[in-house]
């Protein structure tokens, strides 16, 4: 039976194998292979990682003997022995996921020094102050990465001997400085440990090891996957490197580059390095390192290689690297490279780049960039090294990215006014569809209940506000006008400024950064839609919403909620007006007000998205929203309408329902009140006719909301289409409609072939119909919501992501029966989780014609449409 391999040599694994060898050591294999001068090492693989927590933190049989045979090749190629106490070999030992998580996991360098090898260090080099650097930076590392002595002690020993010699850097110890400062670390780890600092190297290789497969699961690596959505289950490989040195003099040193700036995108060489330093005092900021243009004059011979490689990864990679270098008494060594991170813009800049220079094609680029990268780039961003020294005192749901600064008021009616005169945020317990006004002038909303599809977050994502909603850690008392969180008391008028991409709450202002769309955005989206193959339309009740999304390519309006347009001055008063009145006649009357004005809303949106389907989804929520609860309003509107304030009184509490969301509301009020049914209806299809008599395309497509029951859609459809047919008579026209429904209900999905004999289209509201699934409120959700992800019972917020088991199969049923009876049935989604990528994605695999979503996040569900289509095309060419 052959032995598994667990330990694989540089240069016998291949760029192509991270999943089994680590980014890191992949890439070390393959800059050996290519010829480029790395130290020889090898790497033990991530499954060995993966087994070692199998087996209860034990070694696979075999490993340590394949360490040991491996290290004897390291030996032979290196000229050096491991252990030696007259021409050491040392090592460095460092960690290396498939996917690269830059600072989160640990690394010792140095390895192999004890009493004995560093005098040989010494004898050999003929530098005792390097010898001595070296010894007393293994033993910090070493003690702290691996024998878990607390960091600090190290430093405060360190800063002792500055102290008493009066220098500032570690540069200007002497030999003797370090020699001392060794034997002050070696007290430390016996005082703290209780035994003495380990001499033989072996242990030290296997303590190493061990701390490296323990550092995937330490806590700052768990939080970065969790941030970037990484597996737990991958491991990481540990790479065993023969170390070369930066700190043997003014001839050595070492360095971090990039082949383009990650920042901007620009075509040069960003880097930065340090002479007589090891790689941590570049990342640590020590000492303030040099711009890499300097080490063309201090060794040009050096940085002419350098530029040389750096062309040769790049090209090779054909992406951006970020490498990490190092430079021993003139020779240079290349200890890794790596896709690098980048900004948003710098994303958009190098793909559009690389393209134009022929080093990549169009569908390569449009996968290098990540649908949150485009969402970063729509929205206002908070000065990053301002952010830094702000006071964060809470942090919710990232419900809507950007940025807000303003003074806090906690009601609509203030937001209005006093937003005149100064940027607000409005902070509520929670929103209501009476705070749109407030929240359309508030810069952002930060809401203590709620969750990341709950009023405020919805209408927020809608109108491009930055909003922190589900943060619990407040206590908002609007009465008195402040919140309270950890002691401190935020009044109203105070500055406090959101990070709605973080969720974070800080106290006082903050500087945003204005995002900057260039001409890259158009040119970029314009291969995006190259590839794409489902349409992607918008969430939008204005014109303005509208308009926005239409430029940011929406291909029409998957959801226009119409209740939102009741809420201003005059609609309200006629909607409470209709609402109190208690004969058809009395409903008629107040309708027929509100007549004009819907149809002027109507007249709008079909005007700005001319010649593209609008779906308007008819009055949804209960009539109880409609209606004042404070004692106050109550009074103030029953004098407005006429009425005496008992008989208002009566009337809110006749339309209180214990659970509204399953009660007199969507289709069930049209049925009721079917008044109310035709006034919409009338409004659609005059401003339709009006328009098509003027020579404007009007596409609309009636939705009928919270349906379960075929015989509803019956009713309902029947009269929407007399009252179309009446409008064409008068209007002496025709124009194309149709009439559909929003699926929400599960029982509509199990029922969707009787459905579609009615409707010619189906809509999935997502958002009512996750909450049906699980049997979650989306409002109360957030307080079991961080029990349910921290234990695995959820991978994710079910409202924020998609759940493609549960309520993806629910879908999948309803289309394959909607379809069975009618062909040509349309199919979208406009719940919100048409602007989630991996929601994007799986809706595009099953074949949806569209999805639909907030107008800032159009571009995002356009890219991740694009990609969806790719991959999809790339499996299907594998699977042939």
């Amino acid at each position: 039976m052959t032995e598994k391999q667990y330990v694989y040599f540089f240069g016998e694994g291949t760029k192509d194998m991270k999943k089994l060898l680590g980014g890191k050591g992949a890439n070390l294999s393959e800059m050996t292979n290519i010829g480029l001068p790395v130290p020889q090492g090898f790497t033990i693989t991530t499954e060995t990682c993966i087994q070692y927590y199998e087996n209860g933190q034990k070694y696979p049989d075999g490993l340590m003997d394949q360490v040991e045979k491996n290290m004897k090749k390291l030996e032979k190629s290196m000229g050096l022995n491991f252990g030696d106490a007259n021409d050491p070999l040392l090592v460095s030992v460092r960690s290396g996921a498939a996917v690269s998580m830059p600072g989160m996991m640990d690394t010792i360098l140095n390895l192999g020094l004890n009493d004995k090898t560093v005098a040989g260090l010494i004898k050999k080099t003929g530098n005792k102050r390097f010898g001595m650097d070296s010894y007393r930076r293994f033993i910090q590392m070493f003690g702290d990465v691996v024998m878990e002595v607390e960091h600090a002690k190290f430093e405060k020993a360190i800063q002792h001997i500055k102290d008493k010699k009066g220098v500032k850097f570690d540069t200007e110890l002497t030999a003797e400085d370090l020699e001392e400062l060794v034997a002050d670390y070696k007290k430390i780890v016996e005082k703290e440990k209780g035994m003495s600092f380990p001499q033989e190297p072996m242990e030290q290789l296997k303590m190493a090891i061990n701390a490296v497969f323990s550092s995937w699961n330490n806590k700052r690596a768990i939080t970065y996957r969790n941030l970037n959505d990484i597996p737990h289950s991958l491991g990481t490989a540990v790479n065993v490197q023969a170390m070369v040195f930066g700190n043997m003099g003014d001839n050595s040193g070492t360095g971090v580059a990039f082949t383009r700036n990650p920042s901007t995108g620009e075509k040069k060489v960003y880097g930065e390095y340090l002479t007589n330093a090891q790689g941590e005092d570049v990342v640590a900021g020590i000492r303030t390192p040099k711009d890499l243009d300097k080490l063309n004059d201090e060794m040009p011979e050096i940085y002419k290689q350098l530029m040389e490689i750096f062309e040769k990864l790049e090209k090779h990679y054909k992406d951006m690297q970020d490498m990490e270098f190092t430079f021993q008494e003139g020779r240079l060594y290349m200890l890794q490279t790596r896709t690098g991170k980048r900004t948003a813009a710098a994303a958009l800049q190098v793909a559009v780049d690389m393209v134009k220079e022929g080093l990549i094609d169009k569908k390569t680029a449009v996968m290098r960039v990540t649908p949150e990268q485009i969402n970063q780039l729509l929205h206002k961003q908070l000065d990053k090294k301002a952010k830094e020294k702000a006071n964060l005192i809470a942090k919710g749901l990232p419900a809507s990215p950007g940025a807000a600064v303003g003074k806090v008021v906690f009601d609509a009616e203030t937001a209005v006014k006093e937003s005149e005169l100064y940027k607000v945020v409005l902070v509520r317990t929670e929103t209501s569809p009476e705070d749109i006004q407030g929240m359309s002038v508030a810069q952002g909303i930060l809401t203590a209940r709620g969750g990341m599809t709950s009023h405020a977050a919805v209408v927020a994502r809608g109108m491009g506000k930055c909003c922190v909603a589900g943060c619990e850690s407040i206590k908002v008392n609007e009465a008195e006008q402040y919140f309270t969180v950890k002691n401190i008391k935020i009044n109203k008028g105070d500055y406090i400024t959101l990070d709605g991409s973080t969720g974070e709450v800080f106290l006082g202002e903050i500087a945003v950064v204005d995002p900057e769309l260039s001409g890259n955005f158009e040119i970029f989206m314009g291969w995006v839609d190259g590839f794409r193959k489902i349409g992607v339309r918008t969430n939008a009740d204005t014109p303005k919403d509208a308009d926005v999304a239409r430029k940011f390519g929406a291909e029409g309006i998957g959801l226009c909620r119409t209740e939102h347009m009741f809420f201003e001055g005059v609609r309200i008063k006629a909607m409470r007006e209709m609402i109190v009145a208690g004969s058809v006649e009395g409903r008629k009357k107040a309708l027929a007000k509100l007549l004009p004005m819907q149809k002027e809303d109507f007249t709008g949106i079909f005007k700005v998205m001319h010649g593209l389907p609008v779906t308007i989804r008819l009055l949804d929520p209960p009539l109880h929203e409609f209606l004042p609860t404070e004692e106050e309003d109550i009074k103030e509107i029953a004098k407005e309408l006429g009425m005496s304030y008992e008989d208002m009184k009566a009337t809110i509490v006749s339309l209180h329902e214990i659970n509204p969301m399953l009660g007199h509301r969507g289709c069930r009020l049209s049925i009721t009140y079917p008044e109310i049914c035709d006034m919409q209806a009338r409004a659609i299809f005059e401003a339709a006719a009006e328009l098509t008599k003027a020579g404007v395309k009007v596409i609309p497509e009636v939705m009928i909301p919270v349906v379960g029951i075929v015989n509803e859609v019956r009713i309902l459809k029947k009269q929407i289409v007399e009252i179309a047919h009446k409008v064409m008579k008068e209007y002496g026209i025709e124009f194309e409609f149709k009439v559909g429904t929003m699926i929400e209900i599960p029982r509509a999905c199990i029922t969707a072939d009787e459905i579609a004999t009615e409707a010619q289209f189906f809509s999935f509201g997502t958002n009512d119909l996750t909450q049906l699934t699980f049997g979650f409120s989306r409002d109360d959700f957030g307080k079991f919501l961080p029990e349910y992800l921290e234990k695995g019972i959820l991978e994710k917020d079910p409202f924020a992501v998609l759940d493609q088991i549960g309520v993806g199969s629910l879908i999948k049923i309803a289309i394959e029966k909607g379809k069975s009876v009618r062909k040509d049935l349309k199919v979208g989604i406009c719940g919100e989780h048409g602007g989630e990528p991996s929601s994007v994605e799986f809706c595009a695999n099953l074949g949806l014609n569209y999805v639909s979503c907030s107008p800032y996040r159009v571009p995002i569900a356009r890219l991740a449409a694009a990609q969806a289509a790719i991959k999809k095309d790339e499996a299907f060419l594998i699977s042939k």
